[in-house]
């Protein structure tokens, strides 16, 4: 990201809040443009040791944003901007969620669906130790100062470093293809079936294939990026997640046991769910290819490495490096101890994924909306060293989030279990493995909030333009959660593992949250904690009086028509319209700023006002 003029700064002060109250400071300009891009702004979280999740935009950069329209009021608000955004991510995490229930009918959330997940994590985490956060951190903005530094425009670094990357993808993948075995053996264990081995493996070889295609839509991405082209980037995972819809109705369609094991699913069955998963992951990155040849965009091998300046990419790289290495070695812990615990008859790491992704969804949406939206201004203010405007817009966004995210974990806490039913009782996932899913998908509403915030906080960081901080604050956010992982291994029953696993991640956030705050408030001169504390309580408050009265409105439907899928699904709606409505209605009568300033907005956009 380019260092930011100070013309492009908006002097202006936050106005008055209608009501009297705090400044309504959510509707800042952006120092620079309204276009966004879904997730561009993704970087690995803090405490980052979770599935990784390919049903998202890849992260995206613009060197020269385009100009922006004035509007009738003059301005545009964070609000506005990120809805543009979460949009595109809104699609994409739509389809995403059908791809996982899909998956989830076809294979069921037993052994099958174990093995399949762990295989499929092997090619995603590989991948994100080799590039995923080197490529939002080092890779576009270089790719940025080559085309403004260079006299063909970076024509010729970005055929270096496309040709560079190529090879090291390349390698990757043979090597691991040739590790398959020992690689699935480490999540193996006592209980752990030969056929259940052999089938991990089987697909470890059929998907691990993805890590050079993931690695190339990336790439490819990113080249689209810095030629302002989005939509091709934001759009390819929707494709992939298509294609793995339909491998799922396939392997549906295909003869088959009536029963489904590692035992009795036949070779067809794993040819197909292993060749369209990874079908998916190329089509997304061959999609790619119009737009480049549509921006004129020829891809050239150069093996000329040698006085490249790559060597600033390795430099650059070693900070994110490390913050990933020290991310993915907790994830191990998390598929070992689910695969154990699966290898017992509990839930394993279908169902701790299924609970991911819903904890992602809303996270997905709504807070890295806001994060693209607000990075830009906390950059452009750091770059001028004004510290307390990179603090309000941290607090802005902390705000801002919390107004979805609060009432999100209500509606986890006391729907978990309907909205699990109601999206994955479908084929061969049954319903005792639904329930398991909502009862992960509580445990894991708790982290929502500290999710958010550490991830807003380690974007400060990486707006003050420093990737060391975070990378040393990792080690101690992740070593939190591996201890609490090891306690769940010994203490909990095999039945509440995955629940504990949940509650690990949230324990390693809220970590993130008070050792990042700290640092943070000493470099930014403090934070704005007392308001976001007083918003906060205020929403938790709505919350907590809209979550008990929406669960007793589901507890008493399911009491009549059951916990099956039609009244999973009534209770589900019925008990969310309530929810909605009153946490609106409380916590508008508490005049939280942030509730009154959306409602007006609404207010002004009827017809008629």
């Amino acid at each position: 990201m380019r260092r930011s003029d100070p013309a492009d700064r908006d002097p202006g002060r936050p106005r008055s809040h209608p009501l009297g109250g705090e400044p309504a400071d959510f509707d800042l300009r952006h120092p620079r443009s309204d276009r966004y891009d879904p997730d561009a702004t993704v970087i690995l979280p803090v405490a980052g040791p979770e599935p990784f999740d390919d049903t998202v935009p890849i992260p995206v950069v613009s060197e020269v944003p385009p100009q922006r329209v004035p509007e009738k009021d003059g301005s545009s608000s964070v609000a506005r901007s990120s809805g543009v955004i979460a949009l595109f991510s809104l699609v994409s995490r739509a389809t995403g969620f059908i791809r996982t229930a899909a998956i989830g009918a076809a294979i069921g959330g037993g052994l099958v669906g174990n093995a399949y997940q762990v295989a499929n994590t092997l090619p995603n985490m590989l991948y994100e130790l080799l590039l995923g956060g080197i490529l939002t951190s080092v890779v576009v903005p270089l790719l940025v100062a080559a085309k403004k530094r260079d006299a063909d425009g970076g024509e010729a670094f970005t055929h270096r470093l496309l040709t560079m990357a190529t090879l090291l993808l390349g390698a990757a993948t043979v090597l691991a293809l040739l590790a398959a075995p020992l690689l699935t053996a480490f999540f193996a264990d006592g209980e752990t079936t030969s056929a259940s081995r052999q089938l991990t493996t089987t697909l470890a070889y059929l998907l691990l294939p993805e890590i050079f295609f993931y690695g190339l839509s990336a790439l490819l991405g990113a080249v689209l990026n810095t030629r302002n082209e989005f939509a091709a980037p934001a759009w390819a995972p929707i494709l992939n997640n298509i294609t793995v819809i339909v491998t799922a109705v396939v392997f549906l369609l295909l003869p088959g046991p009536a029963t489904l094991t590692p035992e009795t699913i036949t070779g067809a069955q794993v040819a197909v769910l292993g060749i369209g998963t990874t079908l998916g992951i190329v089509l997304q990155a061959f999609v790619l290819w119009p737009s480049l040849r549509k921006v004129g965009f020829r891809w050239k091998w150069r093996f000329d490495l040698r006085g490249s300046g790559l060597g600033e990419a390795g430099r650059l790289g070693a900070w994110m490096f490390l913050y990933v290495g020290v991310s993915q070695l907790g994830l191990l812990p998390v598929i070992k101890i689910a695969n154990y615990a699966g290898n017992r008859g509990g839930p394993g790491p279908q169902i701790h994924n299924n609970a991911f992704l819903l904890f992602m969804m809303v996270h997905g949406i709504v807070a890295v909306s806001i994060l693209t939206a607000l990075l830009p201004r906390m950059s452009a203010a750091a770059a001028e060293r004004n510290f307390p405007e990179v603090s309000r817009n941290l607090s802005l966004g902390a705000r801002l989030s919390s107004v979805v995210l609060v009432p999100a974990t209500a509606a986890y806490l006391v729907l978990g279990i309907p909205l699990a039913v109601t999206a994955f009782q479908w084929g061969n996932f049954t319903q005792d493995q639904a329930i398991s899913t909502g009862y992960a998908t509580m445990a894991a509403a708790i982290g929502l909030v500290p999710f958010a915030i550490s991830q807003m906080q380690i974007f400060a960081f990486y707006a003050l333009r420093d990737t060391k901080t975070p990378a040393l604050l990792n080690i101690p956010v992740v070593a939190a959660k591996i201890l609490f992982d090891l306690c769940v291994f010994f203490w909990f029953p095999t039945e509440y593992v995955v629940v504990g696993l949940q509650c690990g991640n949230t324990v390693s956030y809220i970590v993130a949250v008070l050792i990042s705050g700290r640092l943070l408030s000493r470099r930014l001169g403090g934070l704005d904690t007392a308001r976001i504390t007083r918003t906060t309580t205020r929403l938790g408050l709505a919350a907590v009086v809209a979550g008990l009265l929406s669960w007793a409105v589901a507890y008493g439907i399911q009491a009549w028509l059951g916990i099956g899928k039609p009244g999973a699904f009534v209770s589900l709606v019925v008990g969310g319209l309530v929810l909605v409505g009153v946490y609106a209605v409380v916590a508008l009568r508490l005049r939280v700023p942030e509730v009154v300033e959306v409602a007006n907005t609404v207010k002004r956009r009827l017809p008629g006002r």
